[in-house]
Protein backbone atom coordinates (compact mmCIF):
# COMPACT_ATOMS: atom_id res chain seq x y z
CA UNK A 1 0.00 0.00 0.00
CA UNK A 2 1.62 3.09 -1.16
CA UNK A 3 1.19 6.59 1.31
CA UNK A 4 1.13 10.23 -0.23
CA UNK A 5 3.72 13.04 1.04
CA UNK A 6 0.75 14.05 4.02
CA UNK A 7 1.10 10.30 5.07
CA UNK A 8 -2.76 9.09 4.32
CA UNK A 9 -2.83 5.61 2.70
CA UNK A 10 -4.14 5.89 -0.66
CA UNK A 11 -6.53 3.10 -2.59
CA UNK A 12 -5.33 0.78 -4.47
CA UNK A 13 -5.79 0.90 -8.23
CA UNK A 14 -9.30 -1.37 -8.94
CA UNK A 15 -7.93 -4.26 -10.89
CA UNK A 16 -9.69 -4.21 -14.42
CA UNK A 17 -12.70 -6.51 -14.32
CA UNK A 18 -13.84 -8.98 -16.97
CA UNK A 19 -17.15 -6.93 -17.46
CA UNK A 20 -15.14 -3.77 -18.34
CA UNK A 21 -15.25 -2.44 -21.87
CA UNK A 22 -12.26 -4.44 -24.11
CA UNK A 23 -9.71 -1.44 -25.69
CA UNK A 24 -10.81 -0.46 -28.67
CA UNK A 25 -8.99 -2.69 -31.99
CA UNK A 26 -7.39 -0.56 -34.65
CA UNK A 27 -9.60 -0.92 -37.80
CA UNK A 28 -8.27 -1.75 -40.90
CA UNK A 29 -8.57 0.86 -43.86
CA UNK A 30 -11.58 0.53 -45.91
CA UNK A 31 -10.33 -0.54 -49.30
CA UNK A 32 -11.78 1.53 -51.72
CA UNK A 33 -13.87 0.88 -54.53
CA UNK A 34 -10.49 0.89 -57.67
CA UNK A 35 -8.74 -1.67 -54.91
CA UNK A 36 -11.26 -3.96 -55.00
CA UNK A 37 -11.85 -3.80 -58.77
CA UNK A 38 -8.51 -4.07 -59.59
CA UNK A 39 -7.80 -6.77 -56.84
CA UNK A 40 -10.73 -8.50 -58.62
CA UNK A 41 -9.21 -7.91 -62.07
CA UNK A 42 -5.88 -8.97 -61.07
CA UNK A 43 -7.12 -12.66 -59.42
CA UNK A 44 -9.33 -13.48 -62.90
CA UNK A 45 -6.24 -12.58 -64.89
CA UNK A 46 -4.06 -14.90 -62.54
CA UNK A 47 -6.91 -17.91 -62.93
CA UNK A 48 -6.82 -17.30 -66.41
CA UNK A 49 -3.05 -17.56 -66.92
CA UNK A 50 -3.33 -20.77 -64.79
CA UNK A 51 -5.80 -22.70 -66.31
CA UNK A 52 -3.70 -21.82 -69.74
CA UNK A 53 -0.44 -23.16 -68.37
CA UNK A 54 -2.08 -26.17 -65.98
CA UNK A 55 -4.36 -27.31 -68.77
CA UNK A 56 -2.03 -28.08 -71.75
CA UNK A 57 0.63 -29.67 -69.09
CA UNK A 58 -2.36 -32.31 -67.72
CA UNK A 59 -3.61 -32.92 -71.08
CA UNK A 60 -0.18 -33.73 -72.43
CA UNK A 61 0.65 -36.24 -68.94
CA UNK A 62 -3.05 -37.59 -69.33
CA UNK A 63 -1.97 -38.35 -73.12
CA UNK A 64 1.88 -40.41 -72.70
CA UNK A 65 -0.64 -43.25 -70.97
CA UNK A 66 -2.89 -43.19 -73.81
CA UNK A 67 -2.49 -45.29 -77.07
CA UNK A 68 -1.89 -43.21 -80.39
CA UNK A 69 -5.36 -44.35 -81.65
CA UNK A 70 -7.42 -43.13 -78.15
CA UNK A 71 -5.52 -39.68 -78.60
CA UNK A 72 -6.73 -39.09 -82.10
CA UNK A 73 -9.45 -40.35 -81.86
CA UNK A 74 -11.12 -39.06 -78.13
CA UNK A 75 -7.84 -36.31 -77.23
CA UNK A 76 -9.75 -34.82 -74.19
CA UNK A 77 -10.89 -38.27 -72.80
CA UNK A 78 -9.07 -40.02 -70.14
CA UNK A 79 -7.22 -42.89 -70.45
CA UNK A 80 -9.00 -46.36 -70.48
CA UNK A 81 -6.06 -47.90 -69.83
CA UNK A 82 -3.11 -46.64 -67.30
CA UNK A 83 0.10 -48.16 -68.65
CA UNK A 84 3.50 -47.48 -68.76
CA UNK A 85 3.82 -49.12 -72.16
CA UNK A 86 4.45 -45.90 -73.93
CA UNK A 87 7.05 -45.14 -71.37
CA UNK A 88 9.04 -47.87 -72.36
CA UNK A 89 9.03 -47.86 -75.88
CA UNK A 90 9.95 -43.70 -75.50
CA UNK A 91 13.19 -44.40 -73.33
CA UNK A 92 14.57 -47.54 -75.13
CA UNK A 93 13.05 -47.27 -79.09
CA UNK A 94 13.36 -43.69 -79.30
CA UNK A 95 16.71 -43.37 -77.63
CA UNK A 96 15.10 -40.64 -75.15
CA UNK A 97 17.12 -42.51 -72.00
CA UNK A 98 20.25 -41.92 -74.73
CA UNK A 99 19.38 -38.05 -74.42
CA UNK A 100 18.41 -37.64 -70.74
CA UNK A 101 21.79 -38.64 -69.93
CA UNK A 102 23.53 -36.35 -72.25
CA UNK A 103 21.26 -33.06 -70.79
CA UNK A 104 21.93 -34.37 -67.43
CA UNK A 105 25.70 -33.89 -68.45
CA UNK A 106 25.69 -31.12 -69.73
CA UNK A 107 23.48 -29.29 -67.64
CA UNK A 108 24.94 -30.47 -64.26
CA UNK A 109 28.29 -29.62 -65.53
CA UNK A 110 27.78 -26.49 -67.32
CA UNK A 111 25.66 -25.38 -63.61
CA UNK A 112 28.44 -26.05 -61.24
CA UNK A 113 30.74 -24.11 -63.86
CA UNK A 114 28.55 -21.29 -64.08
CA UNK A 115 27.62 -20.97 -60.28
CA UNK A 116 31.13 -20.90 -59.33
CA UNK A 117 32.59 -19.20 -61.65
CA UNK A 118 29.34 -16.61 -61.52
CA UNK A 119 29.67 -16.03 -57.78
CA UNK A 120 33.60 -15.46 -57.71
CA UNK A 121 33.35 -13.14 -60.25
CA UNK A 122 29.97 -11.32 -58.74
CA UNK A 123 31.78 -11.17 -55.38
CA UNK A 124 35.55 -9.70 -57.00
CA UNK A 125 32.95 -6.86 -58.82
CA UNK A 126 30.76 -6.15 -55.68
CA UNK A 127 33.14 -5.88 -52.73
CA UNK A 128 36.80 -4.98 -54.50
CA UNK A 129 37.31 -1.73 -56.10
CA UNK A 130 39.96 -1.64 -59.07
CA UNK A 131 40.38 -0.38 -62.25
CA UNK A 132 37.92 -1.17 -64.72
CA UNK A 133 35.37 -2.67 -62.16
CA UNK A 134 32.83 -1.23 -63.66
CA UNK A 135 33.67 -1.64 -67.44
CA UNK A 136 33.44 -5.24 -66.75
CA UNK A 137 30.22 -4.98 -64.70
CA UNK A 138 28.79 -3.49 -67.40
CA UNK A 139 29.95 -5.21 -70.23
CA UNK A 140 28.49 -8.46 -68.46
CA UNK A 141 25.09 -6.71 -68.26
CA UNK A 142 25.22 -5.81 -72.20
CA UNK A 143 25.56 -9.42 -72.87
CA UNK A 144 21.72 -9.74 -71.68
CA UNK A 145 20.88 -7.35 -74.06
CA UNK A 146 22.42 -8.89 -77.07
CA UNK A 147 20.35 -11.86 -79.02
CA UNK A 148 21.25 -14.81 -78.50
CA UNK A 149 20.39 -15.98 -82.33
CA UNK A 150 23.13 -13.25 -83.29
CA UNK A 151 25.69 -15.22 -81.43
CA UNK A 152 25.39 -18.36 -82.72
CA UNK A 153 27.35 -17.81 -86.02
CA UNK A 154 30.86 -16.63 -84.60
CA UNK A 155 30.23 -18.84 -81.97
CA UNK A 156 29.93 -21.73 -84.31
CA UNK A 157 33.56 -20.85 -85.82
CA UNK A 158 35.13 -20.26 -82.60
CA UNK A 159 34.39 -24.32 -81.71
CA UNK A 160 35.43 -25.10 -85.07
CA UNK A 161 38.33 -23.46 -85.34
CA UNK A 162 38.98 -24.96 -81.47
CA UNK A 163 38.11 -28.11 -82.52
CA UNK A 164 35.04 -28.49 -80.04
CA UNK A 165 31.90 -28.33 -82.20
CA UNK A 166 30.06 -31.44 -81.35
CA UNK A 167 31.71 -32.40 -78.56
CA UNK A 168 30.80 -32.06 -74.52
CA UNK A 169 33.23 -29.68 -73.47
CA UNK A 170 31.78 -27.25 -76.87
CA UNK A 171 28.67 -27.25 -75.19
CA UNK A 172 29.24 -26.90 -71.79
CA UNK A 173 31.48 -24.08 -72.87
CA UNK A 174 28.67 -22.45 -74.69
CA UNK A 175 25.88 -22.82 -71.87
CA UNK A 176 28.34 -21.39 -69.46
CA UNK A 177 28.78 -18.32 -71.88
CA UNK A 178 25.14 -17.67 -72.16
CA UNK A 179 23.77 -17.97 -68.50
CA UNK A 180 27.29 -15.91 -66.84
CA UNK A 181 26.07 -12.44 -67.42
CA UNK A 182 22.56 -13.47 -66.13
CA UNK A 183 24.32 -15.05 -62.88
CA UNK A 184 26.52 -12.23 -62.20
CA UNK A 185 23.59 -9.27 -62.58
CA UNK A 186 21.74 -11.66 -60.09
CA UNK A 187 24.28 -12.61 -57.53
CA UNK A 188 25.33 -8.83 -57.47
CA UNK A 189 23.23 -7.49 -55.52
CA UNK A 190 22.89 -10.14 -52.72
CA UNK A 191 27.45 -9.15 -52.40
CA UNK A 192 27.23 -5.55 -52.15
CA UNK A 193 24.24 -6.43 -49.50
CA UNK A 194 26.45 -8.30 -47.05
CA UNK A 195 27.67 -6.65 -44.17
CA UNK A 196 31.88 -5.58 -44.51
CA UNK A 197 32.69 -5.89 -41.10
CA UNK A 198 32.23 -9.86 -41.44
CA UNK A 199 34.67 -9.99 -44.00
CA UNK A 200 36.68 -7.68 -41.73
CA UNK A 201 36.31 -10.20 -38.51
CA UNK A 202 37.42 -12.80 -40.43
CA UNK A 203 40.29 -11.32 -42.00
CA UNK A 204 41.27 -10.67 -38.47
CA UNK A 205 40.86 -14.31 -37.80
CA UNK A 206 43.65 -15.18 -40.04
CA UNK A 207 41.20 -16.14 -43.24
CA UNK A 208 42.71 -14.85 -46.57
CA UNK A 209 40.46 -13.98 -49.90
CA UNK A 210 39.36 -17.49 -51.12
CA UNK A 211 38.77 -18.91 -47.37
CA UNK A 212 36.58 -15.76 -46.66
CA UNK A 213 34.70 -16.45 -49.96
CA UNK A 214 34.19 -19.94 -49.50
CA UNK A 215 33.55 -20.09 -45.73
CA UNK A 216 31.85 -16.85 -44.94
CA UNK A 217 30.68 -14.78 -47.32
CA UNK A 218 29.27 -17.77 -49.52
CA UNK A 219 27.46 -19.38 -47.37
CA UNK A 220 25.70 -15.98 -46.28
CA UNK A 221 24.52 -15.59 -50.19
CA UNK A 222 22.58 -19.15 -49.96
CA UNK A 223 19.32 -17.54 -50.62
CA UNK A 224 20.46 -15.51 -54.02
CA UNK A 225 22.61 -19.08 -54.93
CA UNK A 226 19.40 -21.36 -54.80
CA UNK A 227 17.16 -18.77 -57.19
CA UNK A 228 19.92 -18.32 -59.49
CA UNK A 229 20.44 -22.17 -59.59
CA UNK A 230 17.03 -22.70 -60.57
CA UNK A 231 16.60 -20.11 -62.76
CA UNK A 232 19.45 -21.29 -64.91
CA UNK A 233 18.70 -25.05 -64.66
CA UNK A 234 15.64 -24.05 -66.18
CA UNK A 235 16.77 -22.06 -69.08
CA UNK A 236 20.08 -24.74 -69.35
CA UNK A 237 17.49 -27.61 -69.51
CA UNK A 238 15.17 -26.31 -72.34
CA UNK A 239 17.54 -24.60 -74.35
CA UNK A 240 16.76 -25.58 -77.71
CA UNK A 241 19.39 -23.11 -80.21
CA UNK A 242 22.75 -23.88 -78.97
CA UNK A 243 23.00 -27.39 -79.09
CA UNK A 244 21.05 -27.36 -82.39
CA UNK A 245 23.75 -25.25 -83.78
CA UNK A 246 26.61 -26.77 -81.92
CA UNK A 247 25.81 -29.84 -81.46
CA UNK A 248 25.75 -31.90 -84.79
CA UNK A 249 26.98 -35.19 -83.30
CA UNK A 250 23.52 -37.16 -83.08
CA UNK A 251 24.89 -39.92 -80.44
CA UNK A 252 25.62 -36.26 -78.25
CA UNK A 253 22.05 -34.70 -78.58
CA UNK A 254 19.99 -33.89 -75.53
CA UNK A 255 16.63 -33.64 -74.85
CA UNK A 256 15.32 -30.81 -76.76
CA UNK A 257 16.97 -31.95 -80.05
CA UNK A 258 15.99 -35.94 -79.79
CA UNK A 259 12.83 -34.90 -79.55
CA UNK A 260 13.11 -32.57 -82.55
CA UNK A 261 14.90 -35.46 -84.63
CA UNK A 262 12.20 -37.88 -83.45
CA UNK A 263 9.11 -36.23 -84.88
CA UNK A 264 10.86 -35.51 -88.10
CA UNK A 265 11.96 -38.96 -88.56
CA UNK A 266 8.46 -40.57 -87.60
CA UNK A 267 6.86 -38.26 -90.83
CA UNK A 268 3.17 -39.45 -91.21
CA UNK A 269 3.66 -42.54 -88.76
CA UNK A 270 3.86 -40.22 -85.47
CA UNK A 271 4.17 -42.76 -82.93
CA UNK A 272 1.74 -39.92 -80.76
CA UNK A 273 1.66 -42.03 -77.92
CA UNK A 274 5.96 -42.60 -77.74
CA UNK A 275 6.04 -38.30 -78.26
CA UNK A 276 4.03 -37.31 -75.59
CA UNK A 277 5.59 -39.72 -72.72
CA UNK A 278 9.03 -38.54 -74.25
CA UNK A 279 7.47 -34.89 -73.68
CA UNK A 280 6.59 -35.96 -70.18
CA UNK A 281 9.80 -37.29 -69.47
CA UNK A 282 11.28 -33.99 -70.28
CA UNK A 283 9.46 -31.75 -68.62
CA UNK A 284 9.27 -34.43 -65.07
CA UNK A 285 12.52 -32.95 -64.14
CA UNK A 286 11.51 -29.67 -63.97
CA UNK A 287 8.82 -30.07 -62.27
CA UNK A 288 10.39 -31.94 -59.52
CA UNK A 289 13.41 -29.49 -59.16
CA UNK A 290 10.55 -26.45 -59.05
CA UNK A 291 8.16 -28.75 -56.49
CA UNK A 292 11.38 -29.47 -54.11
CA UNK A 293 12.97 -25.85 -54.30
CA UNK A 294 10.02 -23.59 -54.32
CA UNK A 295 10.12 -22.48 -50.69
CA UNK A 296 14.56 -21.60 -51.75
CA UNK A 297 12.72 -19.59 -54.93
CA UNK A 298 10.32 -17.43 -53.52
CA UNK A 299 12.50 -16.75 -50.28
CA UNK A 300 15.83 -15.78 -51.95
CA UNK A 301 14.33 -13.12 -54.54
CA UNK A 302 15.52 -10.56 -52.52
CA UNK A 303 18.99 -10.49 -51.08
CA UNK A 304 19.07 -11.83 -47.65
CA UNK A 305 21.73 -11.55 -44.71
CA UNK A 306 20.08 -13.94 -42.17
CA UNK A 307 22.08 -16.46 -42.68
Amino acid sequence: MSTTTTGRATEPAPAPSAASPAAPRRRRPRRSVGDRVFGGVSQIVLALWALIVVIPLLWTVFSSFKSTRGILTSPFALPEQWNLDNFVRAWNQAGIGRYFFNTVLVVGSALVLVMVLGAMCAYVLARYEFPGRRVIYYALIAGLTFPLFLAVVPLFFILESMGLRGTYLGLILSYVGFALPFTVFFLYAFFRQLPEEIAEAAAIDGAGDFRTFFQVMLPMAGPGMASVTIFNFLGLWNQFLLPVVLNTDESKFVLAQGLANLQAQQGYRSDWAAMFASVTITILPVLVVYLIFQRQLQGGIGPSTNK
